[in-house]
């Protein structure tokens, strides 16, 4: 066993399974190598939800499948053992008697969380775990944490002046972001499951909520009522499903609405999203509802776009505990820092 070798061909595990980002949830990403004599043979990854997964895609691209029995397979997230839309991929590569399978991470959700390692491990298939495991989390978080905190992965997102202003008091437009900024912005639009904004912004700027800088889809528009608020839904003429989380069930809810009845604590509101295959948000505003989940610290992921101009006044961006940014990216004039929360109470 080469490690050198083991960590190359997950990174290629990890950029297949990067092709299917934003199109298979509730699954998560995976990504499938096939090495013979450390040269690749055959390579797939999960493409869409409900489709073939990583693994019988790799194999399926192997021109000569007798080399299969003396491979490594390289996948980035334990083969399933369990009956969903597709078999058990654990029960096809038991079949085509790999010799060795290099994992990164164990897959948490109860139906698998290691019984699939232990199938291949009975078959006398010799197993590595553990390669590139923190990477493997940084890819699927979104996955992870809808198994294991049972909500989906809440990313929020803003663009501020210079001297931390988002919007202008009145009802004249404010363009912070740049051209570039918006098509990276409608670049993660298309990556995750939902979108989601507060009532006043709905009432205020009528978002569209749905991706058009670039090719992608859309996700699914999440609107946030936290006290009983007058909502005029005229403007809304999408055909995609709108879900509306409110108090009470707002009057003249659009005939593709769903009602979803806040609770007492937001977490469990959030959680209900799961149902409706919402394993990850965008959150996109305003100011008010930002502060809301931050207060309940009920966040995974902050992505601030800071401009270079100055605003005299103007709506402020929510107040949050500053630490320092894990990255950042350069979009023109605007800078884009990316920060991950570390406490997880929620």
């Amino acid at each position: 066993m080469d490690k050198d070798l083991d960590i190359q061909f997950m990174r290629r595990c990890f950029q297949l399974a990067e092709k299917g980002l934003g199109n298979t949830a509730p699954n998560p990403l995976v990504g499938a190598v096939i090495v013979y004599q450390n040269t690749i043979i055959g390579e797939g990854y999960h493409k869409k939800y409900g489709q073939s997964h990583a693994e019988p895609n790799a194999i399926k691209s192997v021109k000569n499948k007798h080399l299969l029995s003396d491979s490594t397979l390289y996948v980035n997230l334990e083969p399933c053992n369990h009956f969903g839309n597709t078999p058990p991929c654990a029960d096809l590569i038991v079949e085509n008697k790999f010799k060795r399978v290099v994992i990164a991470n164990t897959d948490p959700n109860p139906k698998v969380n290691g019984s699939g390692i232990q199938k291949l491990k009975d078959a006398g298939i010799k197993i590595t775990t553990g390669v590139l495991e923190l990477e493997g989390n940084r890819l699927n978080r979104r996955f992870f944490i809808a198994q294991t905190k049972k909500r989906p992965y809440i990313i929020l997102k803003w663009a501020q002046s210079s001297n931390g202003f988002i919007d202008a008091l009145d009802d004249s437009p404010l363009q912070i972001s740049n051209s570039r900024n918006q098509q990276l912005v409608h670049n993660w639009r298309s990556q995750e499951d939902g979108i989601l904004v507060g009532a006043q912004t709905f009432i205020k700027d009528a978002p569209s909520l749905n991706t058009r800088h670039i090719h992608g889809k859309s996700p699914t528009p999440i609107l946030l009522v936290t006290k009983d608020t007058e909502l005029n839904f005229t403007l809304w003429r999408d055909t995609r499903k709108l879900l509306v989380i409110a108090p009470t069930k707002p009057a003249a809810l659009p005939k593709n609405a769903i009602w979803i009845g806040l609770k007492p604590i937001l977490a469990d509101t959030i959680s209900e999203l799961l149902k409706f295959n919402i394993n990850s948000i965008l959150i996109e505003g305003g100011s008010k509802t930002h502060q809301y989940f931050i207060d309940e610290n009920l966040w995974d992921e902050l992505r601030v776009s800071k401009s270079k101009m100055t605003i005299k006044t103007g709506i402020k961006a929510a107040i949050w505990g500053q630490q320092t940014a894990s990255f950042e990216t350069v979009q023109n004039d605007n800078v884009v820092n990316y920060f991950f929360n570390n406490r997880q109470d929620q």
